[in-house]
């Protein structure tokens, strides 16, 4: 049966009653588990009102009982028995005859953190329904179900907290698991044979099911939702915290040589990109361009408190990119790029002068001006007479690693890249309207111009599968709030860009009571039923559409926009990592302040804390 937009307000009425609660009783209980776990006694839970939270059912409410403690694997039970105090004793029990319980200081509230999960809202499902991506009664909606495999007269479970604790984002990798954990998993080591052994298995049943969760903080309950702590509504004062701390994440995660700490995972406490998992401890993967990234973020935060620390880090990590940038000769006079990784990336560079751009106009320092105008001359170099910009001037793939000077149409769209061109048109539009070369800025403007009608007129037609029904070019959209501040190119199909990609984003975000979940408020998606993406990249693209209609005098527009950046940046709150939401973290001293990809993923990144943090930076301004 289809659920329907009604069902979805009533379903988010519910939910958002049950989180308004006073759940001090459930903490009373989680204190009660805690007592009996370091004395051995039972639970006695007489005086404790639990109706309005505990729904038990000895058919199915499976409960599970977790330790958690910075440096330890988590340590947990679950059973199920004929009522609820039965079940909680049986769990205390067995957790404190396992091995490792000495490992864990239980004793002490603010080392050792209690989760209580329990299953409700079970239903029998087939693996061939199940699916991620409709909203319908076999869907699996990763940290909000969980899912039992029954085989051989033994079930085996998914918790939804699960998604959390083990970094998940998808069905694939809970079945994976599952399969891991039943019989098939001493079968085989292989995944691909696991997954083709559960799918051949028609014997065994299979059954979507939520839960309800709390964890302990210190003297306090926090209940749970997908894992996570729940944001009812948009915050100014969260927002700026959140801005400064990830932000004083990446200084205090910075090396000496000026490069970030790139990659964290916060489950496993270490630095192995997934994207890069067989580099070596010490030869991890870097990228040049998130680098500038959390450049600007830096100086982005300096623009907001004035404190020198965030232009002397800044600093540091400008010298770094210096360091790897390489000279030629354009017919402008001496050009500079960044080259990284064996490459030259038109937006290394682009983004490289975007970052100088923002530290010079904020300090006044001029001592990088030299190279300021010798990327801004490599960049003019990397314009097309068509008025494309090519991707790349050095690839190891392509004419030998030598720079790429004539490029076969082949080759041209072979290493074309969406995203660099307007990386590089923002870098030049801050130089055209900052700096103080009017023979420089003058070719700037020109071919700027060609560029642009190049990329808004011609792009769509010879890289339209580029496209995608979610806009996705935030640079190109800030590009233009920021040529826009010269009249000349205030042009209709120039605005009409950034307008129609920020109402499209506007469109394409998930409201209030159009989903079944009420955390998805603000996300965005690219199919309605998509799992929801927070995403600060796009909505840095968003808020130059409300700073370029602010500008314009557009007021109606303006606030429209604005109003729709809250509602987004309350859906990114959700990524940050806090004391609280921290409860799982191998290391929460290392991982707090950090902002993840994803809802149920724990990496950390350099750019996802810099585009969700320059977002939050440029809403904050805008709402001062």
């Amino acid at each position: 049966m289809k659920t329907t937009v009604k069902d979805y307000k009533e379903l988010n009425d519910r939910e958002r009653q049950y989180f308004s609660q006073d759940f001090s009783e459930v903490g009373k209980l989680l204190a009660a588990i805690r007592s009996s776990l370091v004395s051995g006694k039972p639970v006695n839970l007489k005086g404790l009102e639990l109706s309005n939270f505990i729904k038990y059912n000895p058919l199915e409410t499976l409960t599970y009982i977790t330790l958690f403690q910075a440096g330890r694997k988590f340590l947990r039970y679950g059973s199920r028995r004929d009522n609820f105090l039965t079940t909680i004793n049986r769990d205390i029990q067995m957790i404190r005859q396992n091995k490792r319980f000495t490992e864990f200081n239980v004793e002490d509230e603010n080392e050792c953190r209690i989760m209580l999960e329990y299953m409700t809202d079970r239903k029998r499902t087939e693996l061939k329904n199940l699916n991620q991506f409709y909203f319908n009664e076999d869907r699996f909606e990763i940290g909000i179900n969980g899912l039992e495999l029954k085989m051989e007269g033994k079930s085996y479970y998914y918790m939804p907290t699960d998604a959390v604790t083990l970094s998940h984002m998808g069905l694939p990798q809970v079945l994976q698991t599952l399969a891991k954990r039943s019989p098939i998993g001493k079968i085989t080591d292989k995944i691909s044979e696991r997954m083709k052994l559960l799918e051949q298995d028609k014997n065994s049943e299979y059954y979507l099911f939520k839960s309800r969760a709390f964890v302990s903080y210190k003297d306090k309950c926090v209940p749970l939702y997908r894992g996570n702590i729940l944001y009812n509504e948009f915050d100014k004062e969260e927002l700026y915290k959140q801005l400064k701390t990830s932000v004083d994440w990446l200084i205090k995660n910075m090396y000496e040589d000026g490069r970030f700490l790139y990659y964290y995972d916060c489950c496993d406490d270490t630095r192995k990109d997934h994207e890069h998992p067989n580099r070596s401890e010490d030869n991890l993967y870097y990228n040049d361009l998130r680098h500038c990234g959390g450049i600007i973020s830096l100086v982005r935060l300096y623009q907001l408190t004035s404190d020198e620390k965030y232009i002397k880090a800044a600093k540091r990590a400008i010298d770094w990119s210096i360091s790897v940038t390489k000279e030629h000769d354009t017919e402008w006079g001496k050009g500079c790029y960044v080259f990284y990784n064996e490459k030259a990336k038109l937006g290394g560079t682009g983004v490289l002068l975007v970052a100088l751009m923002q530290y010079r106009i904020s300090t006044g320092d001029t001592q990088y001006d030299d190279y300021i105008k010798s990327y801004t001359r490599h960049l003019l170099s990397r314009i097309c007479p068509s008025g494309e910009f090519l991707g790349y001037y050095i690839h190891p793939g392509y004419n030998n690693g030598e720079p790429l000077i004539k490029m076969s149409d082949k080759e041209r769209k072979e290493t074309f890249s969406f995203y660099y061109p307007g990386e590089a048109l923002l870098g030049l539009a801050l130089f055209a309207n900052h700096f103080p070369d009017e023979d420089l800025v003058s070719e700037v403007k020109r071919l700027s111009e060609r560029a642009l009608d190049w990329i808004i007129d011609e792009r769509p037609k010879i890289y339209a599968d580029l496209f995608t029904k979610l806009p996705s070019d935030a640079w190109l959209m800030q590009s233009i709030e920021e040529w826009a501040k010269n009249e000349y190119f205030q042009k209709e199909n120039y605005l009409r860009f950034v307008f129609n990609d920020a109402m499209t984003m506007i469109q394409k975000s998930y409201k209030r009571d159009d989903s079944p979940y009420i955390d998805y408020e603000g996300g965005y998606y690219y199919d309605y039923g998509d799992h929801f993406y927070p995403d600060g990249a796009r909505s840095e693209g968003l808020v130059a559409a409300f700073y370029l209609a602010k500008f314009l005098g557009w007021s109606e527009l303006a606030d429209k926009i604005l109003d729709a950046c809250k509602v987004v940046a309350k859906s990114q709150f959700l990524l940050f990592n806090n004391e609280i939401n921290s409860y799982s973290h191998k290391n929460p001293a290392k991982s707090i302040g950090g902002i993840r990809f994803k809802a149920t993923r724990q990496w950390v990144r350099v750019d996802s804390i810099q585009h969700v943090a320059c977002f939050f930076a440029r809403l904050y301004t805008a709402l001062k």
